[in-house]
Parts: structure tokens; C-alpha cells; sequence
């Protein structure tokens, strides 16, 4: 069964043009890979928007693009809020996902009930764009933890330690983390099942570089993680999860 199919028998009502969708809607909400991407739904759909209708971004993508976007649908008539995820695809499942939105308080207001249903920490991070600002914070955090846990195992495994007694014993310390406890398994078994794919972090690292760049910062270490990211998908884990990362680690961590 496709997913439109599983929608469809969840009780949803399937169509093919956005617009349609979009159209005797109180909400609108958008979950697309990336900047471009939004850029062509909101295209797609704004000729049917009315006034009083809210959008919500929940993609991760250009802050830039989200204020843009906010205030050429504002004219119109059209509230918009940014508000991208954290939490992975358990937290979707679950309905446990973190959310962090940009746009006026009087939109975040009316969304919130609707952000109740799909997660559980959700904050209204200030106006539009904010909500991408707080996500690639998350990323960079994200990113470089993960590095961190994977070089963390390497080094237990190199030096000739269980690697699994080792995520019992650091796991509940000062180390203790959310990319080690969850992908530290997945790490040690070699499992590269995605649950968030290489190609995705990688994408909101870029990101990261343009908006840092922007505000004239330079972020050397997460600079350096994106490298790394770089190497998987040359090693083709651009579809396997971010815990791949740790592959592309070992093949360049052994000094030769």
C-alpha cells in the first residue's frame, strides 16, 4: 500500500493538485526537503489562498526564504509561520516531536492545537524565520554530537573495549546524549537504516554555513562536520541514516 493509499484509508482525502488541497482550508502545512521545494509548493497553492487561511512551513530551510515568503502572503491577507521539527521519525510516529516556530504570536496562538497533535515541547520562538534559526542551532548540535559518539565508539573499539559495555558505562554520565543512546546501538551494529537520511543533515549544514556566513560567524567546528559529511555521500550513504557518519569516520580515522 503507497502512502497516499494509507492516508486514504486512514480516512484523508487524497488529491494531486496542491491547490486543491489547499483551497476551504483553515490550515495549510508544508513538509518538503528544501528551500526550493517550499518556494514551488507556496507557488503552487498561493492563487487559492484567501484571507483568514494560515500557512505552516514545518520543512527546514532558508530563513531568508520563510520572511519572504510571510510577507509577500501577509499583503494578502495570508498569516504564515516557520515551524520545523526535531525529534526524527519516532517523535513523528509518536506524535513526540520538539517544534519551534517563528511568526506572529496571534498565529502561533491558532496553530498551537494543531502543533499539540504532533508533538510535545513546542515554542513560539519569536517572528518569521526565527523557527529556522532555533532548527539549524538544533542541527549544528545534533551534527556534532553525533561525530562525537562515533568517534567516542571508534576509540573504544580501536583500543580493544566491548564497544556495547561502553555505551552502557558513558551512556549515563557527563557524555550521556541523545545521538549516543539512540544511535550508538545502530552505530556499533553497523545498522545504517535511516531514520533521518545523510543527504538531509548534510542539506541543513548547508544551510547553516549560508546563514552563518551571513552573519559573518565563523562555526570552524561545524565547518569541519560538514566535511565529514561530504565523505559519506562520496562512500554512497547519502540514503542511509546520519548515523552513517560514523563510516565515513573510520575511513579516514586510521593514520596510516
Amino acid at each position: 500500500m503507497t502512502g497516499p493509499q494509507r492516508l486514504a484509508a486512514g480516512g484523508a482525502v487524497v488529491v494531486s493538485d496542491p491547490a486543491q488541497a489547499a483551497s476551504d482550508t483553515d490550515a495549510v502545512f508544508i513538509m518538503v526537503p528544501d528551500t526550493p521545494d517550499v518556494e514551488a509548493v507556496v507557488a503552487r497553492i498561493e492563487p487559492a489562498l484567501k484571507k483568514g487561511q494560515l500557512v505552516i512551513d514545518m520543512s527546514t530551510i532558508a530563513p531568508h526564504s520563510e520572511r519572504a515568503t510571510a510577507e509577500r502572503l501577509r499583503k494578502n491577507g495570508v498569516d504564515y509561520l516557520d515551524a520545523p521539527v526535531s525529534g526524527g521519525e519516532s517523535g513523528a510516529i509518536d506524535g513526540s516531536l520538539t517544534i519551534m516556530a517563528g511568526g506572529e504570536q496571534s498565529a502561533f496562538d491558532r496553530a498551537r492545537p494543531l502543533f499539540e497533535a504532533l508533538g510535545k515541547r513546542i515554542t513560539h520562538m519569536g517572528p518569521v524565520g526565527a523557527g529556522q534559526m532555533t532548527k539549524l542551532a538544533n542541527q549544528i548540535a545534533v551534527s556534532i554530537t553525533l561525530e562525537a559518539a562515533a568517534e567516542a565508539l571508534a576509540f573504544a573499539k580501536a583500543g580493544g573495549l566491548d564497544a556495547t559495555r561502553v555505551l552502557d558505562a558513558i551512556g549515563a554520565g557527563a557524555a550521556a546524549s541523545w545521538q549516543l543512546s539512540n544511535l550508538g546501538p545502530k552505530i556499533i551494529a553497523r545498522d545504517w537504516r535511516p531514520g533521518f537520511f545523510i543527504k538531509l543533515i548534510r542539506k541543513d549544514l548547508r544551510l547553516v554555513r549560508e546563514a552563518a556566513a551571513d552573519q559573518k560567524l565563523a562555526l570552524t567546528r561545524t565547518r569541519a562536520d560538514g566535511i565529514h559529511v561530504q565523505h559519506c555521500r562520496r562512500d554512497g550513504h547519502e540514503l542511509d541514516g546520519t548515523q552513517a557518519l560514523a563510516a565515513a569516520l573510520d575511513s579516514i580515522a586510521v593514520v596510516k
